[in-house]
């Protein structure tokens, strides 16, 4: 009897709908869920991966040493679109397939960063705690409508937010390494220079990868060129924001208030940041809707199911594996 193949899976997979599962047992796929509760390490996965032929990966580390560790592992199924957590070059280096699922959550994301800019700038969440506390007051917040939001990153996320932003009256600037005039004609979105958004910005929403350049990014001089007041938002990766300078700007007034759905340690290993007033923080959920993380699982089984058949998935990120395979 031929051995089936089996499909390591980030302990979330499942949880919006059962739907992704069943493709996959019903593809003949053997599932296997990782057993430790919270973020693995790479200590962890490294014995969990040795039969593995498919691994669906939340924000767990695929390092070179858990590829290393997995000789029969042909598919990588990354859970959303950043590619921080996965060694690429390893992988391609090993025939391995890396796939995203690219434009599954951009709305939801879009949403979210909405939501933290209006929680900030009208104290939500700190309102919200001083009723539960039994306290009636009644504190001074600020408008969002008629106001300057600067877009840092104008990818899909970006232009999503930008949608949104229309429809509170909100003027919107946006910086990018490249790009998209006729997307930024389209939305009535003026592009400009990242030192000209940050000047100008009452609200700073960041959504660019985590990349060498943009490692933080918005760092104590980037804070230091934005407006007195004014407020950041961040859905992209922790480690785009110098946490410390963040915490140093929050602490002198120079920035109103942050709504952070990332951070740089997560969980964080120190919650000074979060635990400030003006912060409106959430545990990286920026994409966990049902709706949404449904549509990812199901496109991450569709894209192991496809690679088991000896077929091409979508949002193949290392296509260098098919190229070296026909040479």
């Amino acid at each position: 009897m031929s051995r089936r193949p089996r499909c390591l899976l980030s302990p979330d997979v499942g949880r919006a709908s059962d739907e992704p599962l069943r493709l996959l047992r019903d593809g003949g796929v053997d599932v296997v869920v990782y057993s430790k509760a919270g973020r693995l390490t790479e200590a962890d996965l490294v014995p969990l991966v040795g039969d593995a032929d498919a691994i669906i990966a939340g924000t767990e580390p695929i390092t070179a040493r858990v590829l290393a560790a997995a000789p029969r592992l042909r598919i990588v199924a990354r859970r959303g679109v950043g590619l921080d957590s996965v060694d690429v070059a390893a992988a391609t280096a090993r025939g391995v397939v890396v796939t995203t699922t690219l434009g599954v959550n951009t709305e939801a994301v879009a949403d979210h960063a909405m939501a933290l800019l209006l929680a900030t700038a009208r104290r939500v969440a700190w309102l919200d705690r001083r009723m539960k506390a039994g306290q009636w007051d009644r504190a001074i917040t600020i408008d969002v409508h008629g106001k300057t939001l600067g877009v840092v990153g104008f990818g899909a996320i970006g232009r999503a937010v930008a949608r949104r932003a229309a429809g509170f009256g909100l003027r919107v600037l946006a910086y990018d390494v490249a790009p998209d005039e006729a997307a930024a004609r389209a939305l009535g979105v003026r592009l400009c220079s990242l030192d000209e958004l940050l000047a100008q910005s009452d609200f700073v929403s960041v959504h660019v990868p985590l990349l060498p350049d943009t490692r933080g990014l918005i760092g104590e001089a980037t804070l230091a060129r934005m407006k007195p007041g004014a407020i950041l938002i961040n859905t992209s990766r922790g480690p785009v924001v110098d946490e410390a300078a963040l915490l140093r700007a929050l602490q002198t007034g120079h920035l109103g208030g942050a709504g952070l759905d990332v951070f740089v340690e997560e969980p964080p290993v120190d919650w000074t940041l979060v635990q400030l007033d003006q912060v409106v923080a959430t545990p990286h959920v920026a994409a966990h809707t049902r709706e949404t993380l449904a549509r990812m699982d199901r496109a991450c089984a569709e894209a192991v199911l496809a690679v088991l058949r000896g077929e091409r998935p979508a949002h193949v990120v290392n296509p260098e594996v098919y190229a070296r395979a026909t040479e």
